[in-house]
Parts: C-alpha cells; sequence; structure tokens
C-alpha cells in the first residue's frame, strides 16, 4: 500500500500503474470535505515520492463516483466575507493543480454520481471514462454559486467556450451520451468494462499511442479563441443564459459569465484566481444564502423522513378511492414509481376519466422519451379500476380522493373502513377538512391520516401528511414512507383548518383582496409579486387554482380564524365567484382565457374585472408604490407561517419553508418565508409588522418574532 487514509487510497496494480481510490470512511459517499482534502495532499505526496508509479487511475470505493464538495462545512467559511472566501480556495486549488502537475498519466474511471467538486477532479485527470451508470456536471449555479475548484477553468478549455457556458451557467446534469458528445469524457463503457478501459487509456498513454502531455498543456493555456472570437462566443452565450436566468433574482449566472470572460485569455494560476474572486462575489449574495439553506433544509427533511421508517410497514398494493383528474394522477404517480394501485369509483364513466388521466400522463412520457411504450404498457398494468371494494383485502393503504364535502368524505372512508384489514392505513387528500374530524366516522381512527397532494399530482412535489388528533406513528409513518416511493417530498404537519400550506396562503389571498379594497389595481399586484420572484401573481394564482376553490378554503379559514381570515366586508375574490367566473375552469376569472398556439390556456384583461370589483373600493384609486404591496402581502403570509411555527403545526422552519417552495411556488432564491424574515432582519421585520398592524390581526407581530427581536435571534444560524 502507497498510500492508506481515512479517504484514499493507494496501491499499485500492475505495468507500473496504481490505483488512486476515494473511499471516505463514515460516509455513504465521496464529498470533499476537509478530511478529503487534507488527505488528497497526502495522497499526491506519496505519489510524489514514489518513482515505481507510472500512471494513475482514479476510482471510487462507493456507488457514486464523488458527489461533490460538502456545503454544510464549506458553507462556514461564507460567513466570513468576500476576501476571506478567495483566499480559502488558494490553498485547495493548489491541491488540484499540484495533482494535474503530477508527471505521469492520470485518468478518472467515473462510474457513478460525478458533481461539482467530484466534475472538477474528473477535470483534473488528463482523460476521463464513464460508466454507462454515470452522470457528471457542475450545478453549483443551483445553490447561487459556481464552480470553486477550477472547474470554469478546465472545463472551458476542455469542451469550448459555447459548451462550458450552457453546463456551468445551467447547472445541468448530463448523462454519458452527452458527456461524449461535448467532448467532456473521452469514452463510455458498460460498468463491467470501466476499470479496465482507463487502465488500457494509460497504457496509451504510456506506450506513447496518446499524446497526454498535450492534453494537460490545453489546461494550463489560455483558450484558443482570438479575442473577437471569445467575445462573439461570450456576447451569444450570455444573450441565451440571461434571457433564461434574471441577475437580480439569480445572480450566479451572471457572475460566472463574467469570470469565465476575464479568465479565457489568461493561463489556468491566473485564470484560478479570477474565478476565486468570481465565486467570494456570489457566495456572499443573499440568494446563495438562500439557496444553500434551502439545500441544506432538503437534507434535514430528507433525515427527518427517514426516522419514520422504523415505524413504517411495507406497501405493495394500495388503492385510491375516486377516479376524477386527481385520482387518476395519484394512480398514474404510483404506478410509474412501482406500487401496483387500484382505483375504485361508482360508476364507469367516473373510472374512464381516471384512466384517461393515468393514459395521458403515461403518453406524455413516451413522447419525450422518458418511457418506451413497452414500459408504458407495463406501468398501466399497475393500475386497476374497478367498481367494488372486493380485491381491498390486499391492500396496505387506502387513499381517498373525493369530493371535498365532509359528509362525502365520511361515508366514503367508513365504507373503505369495513373492506380492508384492521392494519391497513386509511389517508384522506382533502386540502382543507380536519383529520381529526373525519376521524369520528371510523372505528380505528389511529390508522387515519392526512395525505394532501397537491395539484398537478405529477408535478408538485409536496405531499403533506397530516397527524390526527389520533393518528398512530405507525400510519404516519407508512403514509410518509409511500409519499417518498411515489418520488414526492413528504412533510408531516399537525391537524389544523388548512393544515400548513393552506393554512398560510389563505392570508395571502386575503391580502390581495385588501389591498384591491384600498384602491390597488390586481395587475399592478400580479406585475409587482412576479417581479419579487412569485411564478404567477395573485390574482392569476386565484385564477388557475380555481375561484371556487379558494372561496371554499377561504370559508373554511374563516370559521378556523376568525380574528384575522374573517374579512367584515366581501372581497374580490367571493365577488368573482358571485358573478360564476371561476378562473380557468370556465376561462373567466380577473383574467379571459383563451388558447394560444402551444395549446395553453393565455390570459388577457378583461374590463368587465374591474367593473364588478369597483363597488368594493373603499380607498382612493392609485398606483401603490411597489414596496408597500410587497409588504402587505408578504407579511400576512409570512406572519401566518410563524403562527404555524408556534402552534406546533409544523415543528421546524426547515420544514415550513420547504413546504411552502414546493406547495405554493415562494421563490427559492429568497428561501421561504422564515429565511424571507432573516435577511430582512427580524427586528426590522417585526417594525414593519407595527407599521402595517391598524389593517388587521394578520398584520401583527407574533409573539415568537417579538421574542426573538428582543433577544437577537434568527431563524437560522
Amino acid at each position: 500500500m502507497i498510500h492508506s487514509g481515512n479517504a484514499i487510497t493507494v496501491q499499485m496494480l500492475s505495468d507500473g500503474i496504481a490505483e488512486f481510490r476515494f473511499d471516505l470512511q463514515g460516509e455513504s459517499v465521496n464529498k470533499f470535505n476537509r478530511a478529503t482534502v487534507e488527505d488528497f495532499a497526502a495522497a499526491i505526496a506519496a505519489v510524489k515520492g514514489n518513482n515505481d508509479i507510472k500512471g494513475l487511475i482514479v476510482t471510487s470505493g462507493k456507488s457514486s463516483f464523488i458527489v461533490g464538495a460538502d456545503i454544510t462545512e464549506f458553507g462556514d467559511n461564507f460567513a466570513q466575507g468576500e476576501a476571506a472566501i478567495a483566499e480559502w480556495l488558494g490553498p485547495v486549488n493548489n491541491i488540484f493543480s499540484s495533482f494535474e502537475d503530477l508527471d505521469i498519466p492520470k485518468v478518472a474511471a467515473i462510474n457513478g454520481i460525478a458533481l461539482g467538486g467530484g466534475f472538477e477532479l474528473c477535470l483534473v485527470c488528463d482523460y476521463r471514462v464513464m460508466s454507462t451508470a454515470a452522470q457528471v456536471g457542475l450545478p453549483e449555479v443551483k445553490l447561487g454559486i459556481f464552480p470553486g475548484f477550477g472547474g470554469t477553468v478546465r472545463l472551458t478549455r476542455v469542451i469550448g467556450i459555447d459548451n462550458a457556458v450552457e453546463w456551468i451557467a445551467t447547472g445541468a446534469q448530463k448523462k454519458p451520451e452527452a458527456a461524449l458528445k461535448d467532448g467532456a469524457v473521452d469514452a463510455v463503457v458498460a460498468p463491467e468494462k470501466l476499470q479496465d478501459a482507463a487502465i488500457d487509456l494509460v497504457k496509451q498513454a504510456l506506450a506513447g499511442k496518446l499524446d497526454w502531455k498535450a492534453k494537460r498543456q490545453e489546461k494550463l493555456d489560455p483558450v484558443k479563441l482570438n479575442p473577437l472570437e471569445q467575445m462573439m462566443a461570450f456576447n451569444s452565450s450570455k444573450g441565451m443564459i440571461l434571457a433564461k436566468a434574471n441577475p437580480a433574482q439569480y445572480p450566479a449566472p451572471k457572475l460566472v459569465l463574467d469570470a469565465l470572460q476575464a479568465s479565457a485569455g489568461l493561463t489556468r494560476d491566473e485564470a484560478l484566481k479570477v474565478e476565486a474572486q468570481g465565486f467570494a462575489k456570489a457566495a456572499v449574495t443573499p440568494q446563495a444564502g438562500a439557496l444553500i439553506g434551502l439545500f441544506m433544509s432538503d437534507q434535514l427533511v430528507k433525515k427527518i423522513s427517514k426516522k419514520h421508517e422504523k415505524n413504517a410497514h411495507p406497501v405493495n398494493m394500495a388503492a385510491v378511492l375516486g377516479a376524477g383528474i386527481m385520482g387518476g394522477g395519484i394512480a398514474y404517480q404510483s404506478a410509474v414509481k412501482g406500487t401496483p394501485i387500484i382505483m375504485k369509483d361508482i360508476g364507469n364513466p367516473q373510472l374512464a376519466l381516471g384512466m384517461k388521466e393515468a393514459n395521458t400522463l403515461l403518453s406524455k412520457q413516451v413522447e419525450r422519451k422518458k418511457l418506451t411504450p413497452a414500459k408504458m404498457g407495463e406501468v398501466f398494468a399497475r393500475i386497476r379500476p374497478t367498481l367494488s371494494y372486493d380485491e381491498f383485502k390486499d391492500v396496505d393503504i387506502v387513499i381517498e380522493a373525493v369530493t371535498e364535502n365532509p359528509k362525502i368524505k365520511e361515508a366514503v372512508l367508513a365504507d373503505a373502513e369495513k373492506s380492508v384489514r384492521e392494519n391497513t392505513i386509511i389517508a384522506s387528500n382533502t386540502s382543507t377538512i380536519s383529520i381529526t374530524r373525519l376521524a369520528n366516522a371510523l372505528q380505528r381512527p389511529e390508522n387515519f391520516v392526512g395525505m394532501h397532494f397537491f395539484n398537478p399530482v405529477h408535478m408538485m412535489p409536496l405531499v403533506e401528511v397530516i397527524r390526527g388528533a389520533k393518528s398512530s406513528d405507525e400510519a404516519v409513518a407508512t403514509t410518509v414512507a409511500l409519499a417518498q416511493k411515489m418520488g414526492k417530498t413528504p412533510i408531516v404537519v399537525n391537524d389544523c383548518p388548512g393544515f400548513l400550506v393552506n393554512r398560510v396562503l389563505f392570508p395571502y389571498f386575503g391580502a390581495f383582496d385588501l389591498l384591491l379594497k384600498d384602491g390597488a389595481d390586481f395587475q399592478q399586484i400580479d406585475k409587482v409579486m412576479e417581479k419579487f420572484g412569485w411564478p404567477m401573481g395573485p390574482a392569476y394564482l386565484i385564477d388557475v387554482v380555481g375561484i371556487d376553490t379558494g372561496v371554499h378554503g377561504a370559508e373554511v379559514m374563516a370559521e378556523g380564524f376568525p380574528d384575522r381570515m374573517k374579512p367584515s366586508y366581501k372581497g374580490a375574490i367571493e365577488i368573482m365567484y358571485d358573478n360564476k367566473r371561476l378562473g380557468q375552469k370556465n376561462d373567466i376569472g380577473f383574467y379571459q382565457y383563451a388558447l394560444d398556439k402551444k395549446g395553453k390556456k393565455a390570459k388577457k384583461v378583461d374590463p368587465v374585472s374591474y367593473e364588478l370589483i369597483a363597488p368594493m373600493v373603499t380607498g382612493e384609486k392609485r398606483e401603490f408604490d411597489n414596496q408597500e404591496i410587497i409588504d402587505r402581502m408578504m407579511i400576512a403570509l409570512c406572519n401566518e407561517t410563524v403562527r404555524c411555527l408556534e402552534d406546533n403545526i409544523v415543528a421546524t422552519p426547515n420544514e415550513a419553508d420547504m413546504a411552502m417552495i414546493m406547495g405554493i411556488g415562494f421563490p427559492p432564491f429568497r428561501g421561504g418565508p422564515c429565511r424571507y424574515i432573516d435577511q430582512t432582519g427580524v427586528a426590522e421585520y417585526v417594525a414593519l409588522c407595527d407599521k402595517y398592524a391598524h389593517l388587521g390581526k394578520a398584520y401583527e407581530a407574533p409573539q415568537l418574532l417579538r421574542d426573538m427581536a428582543a433577544t437577537n435571534k434568527k431563524f437560522y444560524g
């Protein structure tokens, strides 16, 4: 053994070729944490000191290659400021460069995921062989930063400016065919042939059949384009990238483009300094803080879900009651992720609708080449339509997805319970009705939970798992496990009107109604909130959700929280409903809708909307200051999020923020309501609440925030 460390071993194979193997002890994946970086330096020194080594293959002892840098460790450096961040990167880059500078050929054998720092390590090697099971990429922009271990420098020189810009500025994860086509890897082979292929490349290099030194030199020299060609390449790339990423919301793509352009004419070591300075600028932006925080919250949510596994029982067969669009979507999601599911309804027309929905979703997967026709048939066969409960003895969990009416749900749930085993879990997909109330219709309330999917099921990542007063740990855990198996992110919440997401969303709609009452223009509100980062403004959103759905939800919220969600006036949303304007459901709401050339519903302004709203306006019709609109909309939403933490509806700020981002499209680059309060400053946010407290209870700062402000505490850090 030439070197044996906590993260890396180096041992001789044969013919002067050694294996440089990453296998971080005590971890399920390889990553560049402090321990790995230190061991990397020690392993390089060991190779330098051994004259018998003529070439290296770089391998992994894990099923993945290297998943990237450990952001939970390196993130600590980001609090030190721009200069300190750039300085920290210098020694790390020196280690990577010293490996690149070893005067022997080096081949990376990429067996699995190689992302971020993991792929930057591959770029340091002279050649790269990729398994057909692997994926590579530099996804750092998704965290608000960009590659900092030489990725921008080396990839630009390996695959050219245009390709490198697309890889780095979009953070795309590349499959073998795409990586080979762009020249990021030199060969793609079957997994079982990977090591032999890597060894063969080293042997060819040693035999002089491959000019490995010329390959390395390309990465040390400036990009091989003259200044005019460089300018043209970057200008065309900038137009494409910045059209997709608003620099005010996501500054990292613009910053990386600037760094790439500034360093293209420089040698490697000079270019690495430019990369470090640009990385440091990105790392100190609030967007990077929010997006890195989201990544860490996502990891925490996954850990919390994993803890439930010990109480869960296996789900080998599921069932869904109700074969509408929602039921069909649930059936599709279960089947496509491998769990057979029975779909029951009371009539053949209803079953046909549910099966049509599943078929439509599967057909789209075939069109996009995500599924083969044969695979589609296999998945579709996992959905069994039925009019009876005859097969329900084999079902491990039943998901009720009938109309949002408590009496109908209670009757359906009671019928289902009679037809299943005593340990079968029953879940309701209700979006507003109390789980504790619905449980009263059951003989075994301990087996009952809420499982709230968001529409459209196949696209929305969140599932709220609602614990009723009598729900058992096993029922909750099994539902969490099924949601994960279905490819969703489950967040467990306690029972209350609207649960978590809808309870927080309706004060936002209430703030919208109040702004209209005070004389605001709904188009201005939409534009301001979309510029703030929401995928759609509140008027457009309620049209998409369905105005009838919104009115029903508002009634439930008003009954549950009358002090802040029961207005003393009829709002614009209710006025639209009274005038049979349901939004996109019947193509008329705040806006009118008609199909565009792509077959999608496009909105246009309807003057009648203003006529209908006019009688409710008590304030002076005026253009509001944009910041006032933002403050009034966001305070109502953020305050209710905090109240959900106060009431123990949701356990952690991390889960609350993730739920709002995945459930209602809270702008990811702002990190969620709790992080938004942190970045505003808790004391400053409380002062804003006080400024608008005259508008009603929804705007009054919760006591938790006042206590935090008094003790200078934050939700994070």
